[in-house]
């Protein structure tokens, strides 16, 4: 059982209106105050959702997810194990980031030494199921991008090839 739960820092709260496409109004309300309602456009320049998901799909949120999808609760050590390549420090800011923004939660048990493990919430799991077969096609197709790429950097190196004059962009 545990005493203490960290909750994520929330601002304030959210309605969100749903349809078969996911959010698509925000109203936000912090101290009190009614924020104005606005469509959600991931795409949009100012649109706060384009914020969002230019956070998540940051270099470690989302293999951070993966590996809290496939293994489930860990502590930070095993984090960082799963994830390769992650400093503490980025793990750490990557993890407070996720427990933030509600898809992740901090748990600690009392022991002594205390004992911390992160689990995904809800909302984290639904992504971390979204994020899994991404994973799973970049692996697949690893191969033929790494192709891609060698050919387009030689074809770059060794000059235009047959084709590019109509692909280059107007001066």
């Amino acid at each position: 059982m545990t005493i203490q739960e960290r909750p994520s820092a929330i601002a304030g709260q959210e309605a969100v209106e749903r349809n078969a496409a996911g959010p698509r109004a925000v109203a936000c309300e912090a101290g009190g105050v009614q924020a104005q309602e606005q469509e959600l456009d991931v795409l949009g320049q100012r649109c706060p959702s384009r914020s969002m998901f230019a956070e998540l799909a940051d270099k470690w949120s989302l293999l951070i997810l993966m590996s809290l999808g496939e293994s489930g609760e860990q502590r930070f050590s095993e984090l960082q194990r799963g994830v390769g390549g992650v400093s503490r420090k980025m793990l750490t800011q990557s993890l407070r980031t996720l427990e933030r923004h509600g898809l992740v939660r901090r748990t600690v048990h009392p022991q002594t030494p205390p004992r911390v493990v992160y689990s995904l919430l809800p909302p984290g799991r639904e992504l971390a199921a979204l994020v899994a077969p991404l994973g799973r096609w970049t692996e697949l197709n690893t191969p033929l991008m790494l192709a891609a790429r060698e050919g387009f950097d030689r074809e770059r190196d060794t000059g235009c090839a047959d084709g590019d004059a109509a692909r280059e962009e107007p001066r």
